[in-house]
């Protein structure tokens, strides 16, 4: 690994364990190294920073078939001679204690940059709309007034902008780090460019967050309700093997159109012009305004503000004490029927309505409705879109291939897309609006193991879609089930003979399960009081152990009418404090589905109770005879962005069995709020390394560690906090197995696209190893499923760490492989099952979470409370609330979560 030491310290570098290292060299090196000796020395040291390993070879070649693709990235072409300078703004107000808004720091920079242009040229700087300028122009620096002029509308203000340059960004340090010139990763060069990249889009689209979405609504876009959606991209910057790419993909989201207030409300509750319904729905108009932005159209100023709730009279009622800024008149009492008719010259017309509460910091600022417009851009959640729209939303969502592509190219063609406009070239950055072709390679689909007439049989999945098939055969080891208890939640409206049909069902696919010993009809009303839940299913433990010689449930059976919070609570209960594995199903998809259904679900209760699905015939080749090996999987869940006190959820998984590898242990653990780095992760890993020893008699030599949810930046902290607390706690324990990291990365852009025009999906077992992957780090594209709907989105591996030694074929086929061990489906998963259940287990620890905050706020809140200021009330739990996220010992080594 070649590494560039700066003028005042000697760099070295070490490789072990197939990864880079970079320590700080010891007094004796430096000095033994003259000024202008600049040489990397090698150096062993087990405290060495580490960075991610260099592919140890020119990529895969194993393969039944190459495939021709396109891949959705542009090549960006730079100037290397191209300099972009950075510069730190600070905009401060007449009060420097306050917060200014976006909306002011943008208005401030737009008037010094108008009424500046020479200085400032608008078309040679790209902001970020907080901090930074990047330039490609020098900017004069220092302190500059910005001030407002009184309006009619506004008194006059004054801002000071302050505008400093803090590094000058060279184009030639990516270059050299994309040819393998220098292993320094210039990350503030691609920050500057993608900031610059963001700029012309940002001034013509929606912005959401990072995507951006276009303003004009097509016909087909018209979701109804004074909704629509609207078809946008997001994209980013990627140095690969062929130089910098813009990697763009396309996305849909459902927007509430801007309009007025009225006639959105009129739309949205479909009150077809008859604004006196709006008696009966008050309080559902305030619970959809509420969090809303509008401008007002009373005033020449455009600012944002928010609508807090409404008043509680009707506008015609409201009076307020009008005071004379001037000081000429006393206060007077007057309407705000009467003060809009003087101060602006406007008739209030829907005087039966009240008015919006714009106001902030507990003042009321109160405007008719008539008068406020809903602001572009204001995402409505695709959950509460009822079916037709939700229907249609998923439809312009999930296209097929060709019609994805075609999309893409739309968006990079487009003169509001990230190549248009002039800003991109005054940068020295040209994008190249032909999409990459690739050759990928389609991996072999392993032979299954499966049983007919209990003996065990070779299966080939079907080499159209990897799929197999269960109709004749049987799983791979079934389990048996004597005792176990059924709880009807729809009082008696299950599917006729359901519970026949599915235990007939598991008996074909080679399990066995007797009729329940217990069986319960209660109302869906159960579910939502914690108490009666849990004394419920004590009731169902006693009466199996009074009944049936001490027996206890294995499995309890749940029939739902409906989705409902309730349902958190029952998993909550039964898996942390009564360790019972519950099946819950719904009856509607139940119904409709038939016997496919009910295989489905048989599958699921064969893995949760300790049967085994599918194996591999012929277990994974690259291991020797000896070997004892472990997979495991770690995922962090965290709370959403507006929470900002629940806690994150860790969730880690292990492999039971070897070499089947397909039975895993799971453990829950909450840690601070939005903290990415797994604490005590060493720890967790040894328990369930000891937990493997137990079911397997055998301590792994070697462990492969697949960890989820973490972007490139986060590499560095994967190997040197995550990796080293692994290694460090197993050394304290006399334990060195070798030790593989990989990282899966499933929020990425890059899309495959058969290169033929057709509109299918690229095949299962796809991989791509040439010229979109990274310059020279170890990582890859793998499609290991079949894309049914929509386009198919490969996962991207990463290998970070290798004391395995893997070749790239051998990483590729190990992982392909064990998508076919995925237990809740007959076709390969999109996902490396480690990686899966532990996304799985982490969402059913917020699950927990949710569960036991809403049991706690209903305990404290207090008797005669109304719904919504219940709901106002919750308050999250605190890390320190460990039993919450701790599972039954019954289930430690249980798949209870599949």
């Amino acid at each position: 690994m070649a590494v560039t030491p700066s003028a005042l310290s000697t760099v070295a570098v070490s490789e072990t364990a197939r990864g880079a290292e970079v320590t700080n060299p010891r007094p004796s090196q430096v000095a033994s190294s003259s000024s202008s000796d600049k040489k990397v020395q090698v150096v062993s040291s087990s405290s060495a920073r580490k960075e991610p390993m260099r592919r140890p070879d020119k990529g895969g070649r194993e393969g039944v078939r190459p495939v021709n693709l396109l891949v959705n990235h542009y090549q960006v072409n730079i100037n290397p001679q191209s300099v972009i300078r950075h510069y730190d703004v600070e905009i401060k107000g007449e009060n420097p204690d306050k917060k200014i808004s976006r909306f002011e720091l943008s208005m401030v920079r737009n008037k010094l940059f108008t009424d500046n242009p020479h200085e400032f040229p608008f078309a040679m700087t790209a902001y970020d709309g907080q901090k930074n300028i990047f330039s490609a122009a020098e900017l004069p620096t220092g302190s500059y007034k910005v001030d407002f002029p009184k309006t009619d509308e506004t008194r006059a203000r004054s801002y000071t902008f302050t505008i400093k340059q803090v590094n000058e960004l060279k184009l030639r340090d990516l270059k050299e780090y994309m040819t393998g010139g220098s292993s320094f990763n210039p990350r503030d060069v691609l920050q500057g460019m993608d900031v610059v990249m963001k700029e012309h889009p940002s001034k013509c689209m929606i912005t959401v967050g990072k995507s951006f979405f276009t303003r004009e609504t097509e016909r087909d876009e018209e979701l109804g309700y004074g909704i629509a959606a609207a078809r946008g991209y997001r994209h980013t910057l990627k140095p690969t093997q062929q130089g910098l790419s813009l990697c763009l993909d396309y996305s849909v989201l459902a927007f509430r159109k801007s309009m007025s207030v009225i006639e959105y409300l009129n739309l949205y509750f479909n009150w077809r012009d008859d604004l006196r319904r709006f008696r009966n729905a008050r309080r559902y108009v305030e619970k959809e305004l509420t969090g809303l932005k509008v401008t007002v159209t009373h005033r020449k100023n455009k600012q944002k503000l928010t609508i807090v709730g409404l008043s509680k009279e009707d506008t015609k009622d409201i009076k307020f004490d009008m005071i004379d800024q001037e000081g000429n008149e006393p206060p007077r009492r007057i309407s705000i029927v009467e003060y809009f008719r003087i101060k602006y010259g406007k008739d209030i017309v829907h005087k039966d309505l009240p008015c919006l509460d714009l106001g902030k910091n507990g003042r009321q600022n109160l405007v008719p409705m008539e008068f406020c417009v809903l602001v572009e851009g204001q995402i409505y959640p695709k959950d509460n879109l009822c079916e037709k729209p939700a229907g249609w939303l998923r439809k312009l969502s999930l296209v097929n291939p060709q019609q994805r592509k075609e999309n893409i190219q739309k968006m990079i063609d487009s003169k509001n897309g990230p190549s248009g406009g002039e800003i991109t070239g005054n940068f020295g950055m040209k994008v190249d609006t032909n999409m990459t072709s690739v050759e990928g390679r389609v991996l072999k689909a392993p032979t299954l193991k499966l049983t007919e007439r209990g003996r065990a049989v070779r299966e080939e999945p079907n080499p159209q879609n990897n799929q197999w098939n269960l109709t004749r055969k049987g799983v791979t080891r079934g389990s048996v089930i004597k005792h176990w208890a059924v709880l009807d939640f729809t009082l008696n409206n299950m599917p006729k003979d359901f519970v026949k049909n599915l235990i007939d069902r598991c008996w074909k696919l080679g399990m066995q399960l007797d009729p329940p010993i217990v069986y319960k009809s209660l109302r869906m009303g159960t579910l939502s009081n914690a108490s009666a839940l849990e004394e419920l299913l004590r009731s169902v433990v006693d009466e199996a152990r009074r009944n049936h010689g001490g027996a206890r449930p294995s499995l309890i059976l749940c029939a739902m009418s409906e989705r409902v919070d309730g349902y958190k609570t029952l998993k909550w209960i039964a898996e942390t404090k009564l360790g019972l594995v519950t099946q819950c199903f719904l009856t509607g998809p139940a119904t409709k589905g038939g016997d496919q259904y009910r295989a489905n679900l048989a599958l699921k209760i064969n893995a949760k109770v300790g049967g085994s699905n599918v194996e591999l015939m012929d277990t994974f080749s690259f291991f020797e005879k000896h070997d004892q090996v472990m997979f495991i999987g770690a995922d962090v869940n965290h709370p959403a962005s507006r929470d900002k006190t629940s806690p994150s959820i860790v969730a880690v998984v292990g492999t039971l069995n070897w070499p089947e590898a397909n039975r895993y242990a799971a453990r829950v653990i909450a840690q601070p709020p939005r903290i990415e780095e797994i604490q005590g992760f060493g720890e967790t890993c040894l328990e369930l390394v000891k937990a493997h020893v137990q079911a397997t008699g055998k301590r792994p030599n070697k462990i492969v560690i697949f960890r989820d949810g973490v972007s490139d930046g986060q590499f560095v902290m994967v190997l040197n906090v995550e990796l080293l607390d692994v290694k460090l706690t197993f050394e304290k324990n006399g334990y060195n197995p070798k030790i593989t990291v990989i990282v899966a990365q499933k929020r990425h852009q890059t899309r495959f696209f058969p290169d033929d025009g057709s509109d299918k999906n690229v095949p299962s077992g796809t991989v791509v190893d040439t010229k979109v992957i990274h310059p020279f780090e170890y990582d890859f594209y793998l499609c290991s499923h079949h894309g049914g709907m929509g386009t198919s989105k490969p996962t991207h591996y990463y290998t970070l760490w290798d004391g395995l030694g893997f070749t790239s074929d051998e990483v590729q086929k190990l992982i392909f492989e064990m998508c076919f061990t995925f237990t809740r489906c007959t076709k390969p998963a999109s996902l490396v099952p480690p990686v899966y259940y532990a996304d799985m287990v982490a969402y059913r620890g917020r699950m927990y979470h949710e569960a036991s905050s809403r049991e706690k706020n209903i305990r404290q809140q207090p008797r005669g409370a109304s719904s919504s200021s219940l709901a106002s009330s919750f308050s999250s739990l605190t890390v320190e609330d460990k039993a919450i996220f701790k599972l039954h010992k019954e289930l430690e080594n249980v798949m209870f979560f599949v």
